[in-house]
């Protein structure tokens, strides 16, 4: 079964292991000092493009993807061991979207390519990281950072150098299955294709290149009409498209124009990629006369050849001509490149950035912000000493002020994230 497109689901890196809070207690040295080691890295989710998978099948039915956490840091300064990565491979030609807004990630054109979508939280340090010269004895450890976590879809767009489009029943499969290996449903009637096909074409002179013969496109095509908006995505990669008219129709000139305004309605640049219009089903001298009439028509802004591929008439010409436009034909990205994101640190940062404070209830608080909260799962508070190291981070950052200036009274509640105290003045 063809699938080319996933339902979203779930992706969930691993949780980096607890830092161990220990002291070291052996019989000749009963106060060894503090020995509690590091926990190990969270597992990462990786997709990564392989080329023996076609389909994305194997993700129709996923819902979630976890890795797992990484272990505890032990005594004697023992580290955790870190988690294994999650690899998820795919067809190349996969592109990674987040959800629920369709956010664009990466592009996975090429074998091999890695992407991590999801990274595994770091590992908490175990108290013996922080012994100075005044603290000899810490009593403080961190958590394990929690893993990345995402909503991600899939979807295939084919990797071929020429598309061939059109409408319904206009030889379209036919022509493949003549110039490559490839075999397609072939019948009299429309929509004998209803899944992409890839046929590589080699010509005598050793060259090849790659031709996916899509579903037939109809009028409204890239509103959802038919099957052309459910493939249209495979020709976003094609850097040459063949434009297959059938010389039976009634109108050709108007079937070409029907799938011209498909194309452009459809948009990433289909129409600006180079184009070679084939009159197909050439067989007779009332089909001859329909081709001079649209190579008449068109003569000057497309290349127009005529062919029957059945009788194989002509062939070797549109394969050279098709070899000789991919010279010359550029690459059309199907999405613009990301620049790194560049954050700039100033160590006159405006405290009100690193926390919020806002009322949920006539007294209680609730203390959220990134680098607040990140600061919070950081700090094991196991410890009396990790409940104070806490609130003193808060009285640092003002946070008294804020919820002062909020009219908060004496034994109000004041939550940050699963934390809860009393306020008093």
């Amino acid at each position: 079964m063809f699938i080319d497109k996933t339902r979203p689901f779930l992706v969930k890196a691993g949780q980096g292991g607890n830092g161990a809070l220990s002291f070291l207690h052996i019989k000749s040295n009963e106060f060894g000092g503090p020995d509690g080691g590091n926990g190990g890295r969270g597992g990462s989710i990786i997709l990564r493009a392989v080329h023996d998978q076609s389909t994305l099948i194997a993700y129709s039915h996923v819902k979630k993807v976890q890795a797992r956490d990484g272990e505890k840091g032990q005594k004697k300064k023992m580290y955790g061991r870190a988690a294994e990565n999650v690899y998820l491979d795919v067809p190349v030609g996969t592109v990674v979207f987040e959800e629920p807004n369709h956010t664009f990630l990466m592009d996975l054109s090429k074998e091999g390519q890695e992407f991590v979508v999801a990274k595994g939280g770091r590992g908490g340090r175990g108290n013996a990281c922080f012994t100075t010269s005044v603290i000899q004895a810490p009593k403080i450890a961190e958590n394990g950072m929690p893993g990345q976590e995402r909503m991600i879809s899939l979807e295939l767009k084919l990797l071929a150098d020429v598309g061939l489009v059109g409408l319904p029943s206009v030889g379209k499969s036919t022509l493949l299955s003549v110039v490559s290996k490839a075999k397609p449903e072939i019948g009299d009637y429309p929509f004998t294709t209803i899944t992409p096909n890839l046929g590589v074409t080699y010509l005598d002179d050793g060259s090849s290149f790659v031709i996916a013969d899509l579903p037939g496109l109809i009028e409204g095509a890239s509103k959802g009409k038919g099957l052309g908006l459910q493939f249209l995505r495979h020709i976003e990669r094609c850097r040459v498209l063949v434009h297959m008219i059938d010389m039976n129709s009634e109108d050709p000139l108007h079937d070409f124009q029907v799938i011209n305004n498909e194309l452009d309605s459809y948009g990433f640049n289909l129409m600006k990629r180079p184009m070679i219009v084939v009159c197909s089903k050439v067989e007779d001298e009332e089909t001859e006369a329909k081709y001079l009439e649209v190579k008449k028509a068109l003569d000057g802004k497309y290349d127009v050849l005529p062919i029957s591929a059945i009788m194989h008439d002509k062939i070797n010409v549109l394969l050279y001509k098709i070899k000789d436009t991919l010279i010359n034909a550029p690459y059309f990205p199907l999405y613009e490149e990301k620049s790194a994101d560049v954050k700039v640190y100033d160590a006159h940062l405006d405290l009100k950035e690193e926390f919020n404070v806002e009322r949920v209830g006539t007294h209680e608080f609730r203390i959220y912000g990134e680098r607040i909260e990140r600061t919070y799962h950081l700090i094991n508070l196991t410890s009396d000493e990790g409940v104070m190291k806490l609130l003193s981070i808060l009285r640092n950052l003002k946070v008294d002020d804020k919820l002062k200036e909020l009219g908060a009274q004496d034994g109000d509640t004041v939550t940050l994230c699963d934390f809860e105290f009393d306020y008093y003045e």
